[in-house]
């Protein structure tokens, strides 16, 4: 393409959105309303993930020993842990911690009337998951370790992390193909009217040898910018009101654990949320444009 067809076919692509103001400001705004939507959908399900995870690291599987075990195949155990894709980190539980962490947090000073510590042999491994859908096989493994009298650990909680998770993607992608839905309808809505008003125009292009090409680039240009303004504006608004809501949530259920109440900065969400944003919005636009234009531009 030549340097003077590039920049002609980026002026006509905005000429365009000024020749159809009202129904150009009717695609940006929508699409900004749909794209608004989706960023405050995507904030809301990357923090519950991210509280999710959080709460995830926090659930571990305890593994107890044989009580004749020595401490080389405790090590040799422990190992063997460590090579297992499913486990994030181990941690080396001894009987004399175990027992001082129950005796400070159920017996206080009533621990002195123990004169020897009741849960004498009972070493263990804390094992910690990347993944809390992975506990299943973990667990079974663990199982067939010779060594090894018992594993401790909460079906319960690892079935209910897993299905919030679960529920979490399949809402997610079905919002996502809905808004999706919308936007590529308006967009061909915008452009086919573009094409109406000028299509006299468009003859007489074609008439003095313009080609398909050349006729159809402003319209998809028209497109992918409504859709790149229609990304820019919510993406800007959420960006300020963001930090504010976070503080304020906090504020609210200050009483909740720290575990609970972690969330993502405006950086981590912005990190992602702002090119799927933009690459939402002029797609939608280059698709929904082009779609359009071979439907309908028949000169």
């Amino acid at each position: 393409m030549k340097i003077n067809t590039f920049f002609y076919t980026i002026k006509q692509g905005f000429l365009n959105i000024f020749r159809n103001k009202m129904f150009s400001l009717a695609s940006i705004a929508t699409i900004g309303a749909c794209l608004f939507l989706f960023g405050l959908f995507y904030g809301v399900v990357m923090n519950v993930q991210h509280i999710v995870r959080s709460i995830e690291t926090g659930v571990s599987v305890s593994v107890l020993f044989d009580e004749d075990i020595t401490p080389e195949r405790i090590a040799e155990i422990g190992d063997l842990i460590d090579k297992r894709p499913e486990v994030a980190k181990k941690e080396f539980i001894s009987a004399d911690e175990a027992w001082a962490e129950f005796s400070k947090e159920y017996l206080g000073e009533y621990a002195d009337g123990f004169p020897e510590n009741p849960l004498e042999g009972s070493d263990s491994y804390n094992i910690y998951m990347a993944d809390i859908s992975m506990q299943p096989a973990l667990v079974s493994y663990l199982q067939s370790i010779q060594g090894i009298r018992q594993v401790n650990y909460s079906e319960m909680t690892a079935s209910t992390l897993t299905g919030v998770n679960e529920i979490i993607v399949y809402i997610s992608a079905g919002i996502i193909a809905i808004l999706l839905a919308v936007s590529v309808f308006l967009i061909s809505n915008t452009v086919t009217i573009g094409i109406s008003v000028r299509r006299e125009e468009i003859s007489i292009m074609k008439y003095i040898g313009a080609t398909d090409y050349f006729v159809r680039s402003p319209f998809v240009i028209e497109g992918m910018l409504i859709g790149a303004i229609g990304a820019f504006i919510p993406d800007a608004i959420i960006y300020f009101l963001y930090g504010k809501l976070i503080s304020y949530v906090k504020g609210e259920f200050s009483y909740m654990p720290d575990r609970i109440m972690t969330f993502l900065t405006v950086d981590e969400l912005f990190r992602t949320l702002l090119p799927v944003s933009f690459a939402i919005g002029v797609g939608i636009g280059f698709f929904g444009s082009i779609m359009t234009v071979r439907k309908h531009l028949r000169v």
